[in-house]
């Protein structure tokens, strides 16, 4: 087959020079008066406290923070015997694991949050691999309530923000056990001007089940059940951040979810493996958890506001992944694999593909032989975009190069391409700085421009 040549249309814009990336870091850091690690390439940086449960306690994207970190604890620590004399939970904020399911009904339940083995005991910190891929390791101890020990591999490399998770519940005990391992990650949810509001522009997003064994696509575990934060819309929920406690779960299988701060445009896409055929726990894929203020009575039965004050209750919001229920022999493991990628993204999310996020849909209109190409896109690699010309037939006449992009710095497409007369549609790839096609972003149909 014969590939056409393809170039901008005059007044196309030029693309920027291709930049080289250096590899990533693994060293000692200080952390809001902890000692932590610290794992770094020119996008991210992330900081453990492996003595928290081995927490991941923040992310930081370019200058923006995702994690919340609880104000009342930095630079403390409780072991799990310091917490059990108090009865209560030690939330030191950040990013780890828990089980499923919860509940105080039998020890078939985790009667959590609480501050045992597996969310407060010390984690061992250790290098796997430093070179172009970091990875480090986080094993904690084992559990007796549960029978469970966790180990988690984080690894990044130096060449694009992306954060993989490989998270190991073992079995430590000598009977046989079943649980599901969840990644339960706190997003800071006060304003980045005045800590003492909360954000009024917080968003998470995940695509609704066609299928969802809930109604209307999610369940509404506690709290209101006409809560104003949901909607689900296009297919997908949209939770919108209101200082309402509420915990929401969706039967979710796209295998993502998005957490957007939109007054800065900065956000997260987590992405998972759904597995079919198999029990999650309550069916619940991913839950989304408020923190904020909730109805109850008081002592003459009146209603009233409980915990409505940021001191008491600080602005987070959980996401929580979760793997399917797994039954563990003795000395058994299971594994969950999860992905992060931050990157620059608004509320106005219409679908993630493996290479980014769309916003605006690709639209393709042709007129006086070029095709103008208009869309917003997120990416997840540094790389550059290629348009990709089809037939009618599905065939590949040729591509054209439009532009560089990187994940921190948000992409308006507007470009004009030259066409021949047998175009149908075109296609928008991401391509790696190492030349591999990342993947497809979005594709559209051919269009004259007085058809729209």
């Amino acid at each position: 087959m014969i590939l056409l040549v393809f170039t901008l249309c005059p007044g196309g814009a030029a693309r920027a020079a291709t930049t080289s990336h250096s590899s990533c870091q693994i060293q000692p850091a200080a952390f809001e008066g902890w000692q932590a690690q610290a794992l770094s390439n020119e996008w991210v940086r992330l900081t453990f406290v492996p003595k928290l449960g081995g927490r991941l306690m923040q992310v930081t994207f370019g200058n923006h923070e995702y994690l919340f970190v609880n104000p009342k604890y930095k630079g403390r620590y409780f072991s799990p015997s310091d917490a059990a004399t108090t009865n209560r939970w030690i939330n030191y904020g950040g990013d780890k694991l828990w089980p499923l399911p919860e509940g105080r009904d039998d020890d078939q339940h985790w009667p959590g949050p609480i501050s045992d083995a597996l969310d407060d005991g010390e984690y061992i910190f250790s290098v796997v691999e430093h070179g172009q891929t970091c990875k480090v390791r986080l094993e904690g101890p084992a559990d007796p309530r549960t029978g469970l020990q966790y180990t988690r591999d984080i690894s990044i490399s130096g060449n694009s923000p992306e954060i993989r998770f490989h998270a190991v519940m073992k079995n430590a005990s000598q009977q046989p056990i079943r649980w599901s391992i969840q990644s339960v990650t706190q997003y800071d949810t006060a304003d980045r001007h005045d800590p003492a509001r909360y954000n009024r522009e917080f968003w998470a997003v995940a695509p609704v089940n066609s299928h969802s064994a809930y109604i209307d696509g999610y369940k509404v575990r506690a709290g209101l059940a006409d809560d104003p934060s949901f909607e689900v819309k296009d297919g997908l929920f949209r939770l919108h951040w209101l200082y309402l406690e509420n915990e929401v779960w969706l039967d979710s299988n796209a295998g993502w979810i998005a957490v957007v701060d939109d007054t800065s445009h900065f956000g997260m896409i987590e992405r998972f493996h759904y597995v079919t055929d198999i029990e999650y726990p309550g069916k619940a894929s991913v839950i989304f958890y408020k923190n904020g203020a909730a109805l109850q009575l008081n002592a003459e039965g009146m209603p009233t506001m409980r915990s409505a004050y940021p001191e008491q209750t600080p602005f987070y919001m959980e996401a929580e992944i979760n793997s399917p229920m797994i039954a563990l022999a003795p000395g058994e493991s299971y594994g969950l694999d999860t992905q992060w990628f931050p990157t620059r993204v608004s509320k106005e999310i219409n679908k993630v593909t493996d290479s980014g996020v769309v916003e605006r849909p690709l639209n393709a209109s042709l007129e006086n032989g070029c095709i103008r190409l208009t869309a917003g896109f997120a990416v997840f690699f540094p790389g550059k975009l290629v348009a990709r010309i089809l037939d009618a037939r599905g065939l590949q006449l040729g591509q054209v190069e439009l532009r560089n992009v990187d994940p921190l710095i948000p992409v308006e497409l507007n470009e004009s391409i030259t066409a021949p007369s047998t175009v149908d549609r075109v296609e928008i790839h991401l391509i790696s700085e190492q030349n591999e096609d990342i993947g497809e972003l979005d594709n559209a149909k051919i269009t004259l421009a007085d058809e729209k």
